[in-house]
């Protein structure tokens, strides 16, 4: 090779197969990696075609994070000459890679675009490096197949387990927070799992708490003030909400608080969120939430008919039942309707109407 890339690297083996461990500096993936954005039919991809649509989500996280942003290994294929110098008997060394090879990307190409953004904006993080397992390009079949290989038996975290672990996104750390300050939903809270099993021994899903206080704080910041205040509502509504408490207490067993009530259930949760949007935004007191204790949570009570139970007897759970729903225990609270609340009445009244008419 009359010119090469050199990199440090470890030598590996997978299935008979040489391949390395090389360190590229940020730097140099422009020079290395080609994001080619011209259409090709997908038999003659190596791999999906680019998502645009998350390149700004992942440079914006490498630039608001440049002491903590972590990225895992690249892998790529190389279609030309490579040689590696080994240090002494051991697996360390230097790889050159002749500067006309062409990297094929396995997995990682929208890390790898969102870094090329990244550094147009940030110089400094070009002397950072990434790890990148290379292996001899083989052709597109194989390509293929190591992106199937690469993508198919990768497991997707949860939302709750992302929601517990993440300390960048202060809504995360306030709904940790509140769960952990009220005894029993953090008991009954299962922080790992977006779905439980109708034998589950917890009730709710942290995820679930964070859609609720999504939809309570909206799309401002959520500061101290508003940490302070989800963890005063939730411990209000956990202490009013009769069926909760009933099963604590093991008056109800899980299973019936599950299939005979509403109480547990996202669409309810979520109407909580609403209702509890009026008293962050309104700055209302928390003291009528005492009247949560009158409210019929059982699913046999006809006020949650079309509202959050179908004709069919099915949960709903589209934004519509989170409305309705929330428009129920609003009225037993007291609390006004907001324009919105009412076109989503109006728009009921019409259905049951028009249903009554085809009768």
């Amino acid at each position: 090779m009359d010119f090469f890339y050199s990199f440090p690297a470890v030598e590996g083996i997978q299935a008979g197969r040489q391949y390395f461990i090389a360190m590229l500096p940020l730097r140099i993936l422009p020079k290395v990696f080609e994001i080619d954005g011209e259409y090709i039919q997908p038999e003659f991809r190596a791999q999906r075609r680019l998502n645009e649509q998350r390149i700004p989500e992942i440079r914006s996280y490498i630039l608001d994070n440049p002491d903590t942003y972590v990225f895992s290994a690249l892998a790529a294929s190389v279609d030309g000459e490579m040689e590696f110098l080994r240090q002494g008997d051991g697996p360390l060394g230097t790889l050159n890679v002749s500067i006309d090879a062409t990297f094929l990307i396995n997995d990682g190409q929208h890390r790898v675009a969102a870094i090329l953004e990244a550094l147009e904006e940030s110089e400094p993080i070009g002397s950072e490096t990434i790890s990148v397992v290379l292996y001899e390009d083989l052709g597109l079949s194989r390509s293929q197949q190591m992106f199937t290989d690469l993508n198919k038996h990768a497991v997707r975290t949860t939302n709750s387990i992302a929601e517990l672990y993440d300390s960048r996104d202060p809504l995360a750390v306030a709904t940790r927070e509140a769960i952990k300050a009220v005894e029993l939903l953090d008991r009954y809270t299962d922080k790992e799992r977006d779905n439980l099993g109708k034998n589950s021994a917890s009730l709710f899903t942290l995820n679930m708490f964070y859609k609720a206080n999504r939809r309570i704080v909206g799309q401002g910041q959520v500061d101290a003030a508003a940490g302070r205040f989800l963890v005063d509502y939730w411990r209000a509504v956990t202490s009013h909400m009769i069926p909760w408490s009933e099963m604590d207490q093991r008056r109800l067993s899980k299973r019936e608080l599950r299939e005979q009530t509403i109480a547990v259930q996202a669409v309810c949760l979520q109407a909580l969120g609403r209702v509890g949007a009026t008293f962050y935004s309104e700055g209302q007191p928390l003291v009528s939430l005492e009247y949560l204790e009158t409210v019929d949570w059982y699913r046999s009570s006809p006020v949650w008919s079309d509202r959050t139970i179908s004709n069919n007897g099915r949960i709903i759970t589209n934004n519509q039942a989170v409305c309705l729903t929330a428009n129920v225990i609003k009225k037993a609270l007291q609390l006004p309707l907001s324009d919105e609340d009412i076109r989503h009445e109006r728009k009921l009244a019409a259905t049951l109407e028009k249903r009554r008419t085809n009768a």
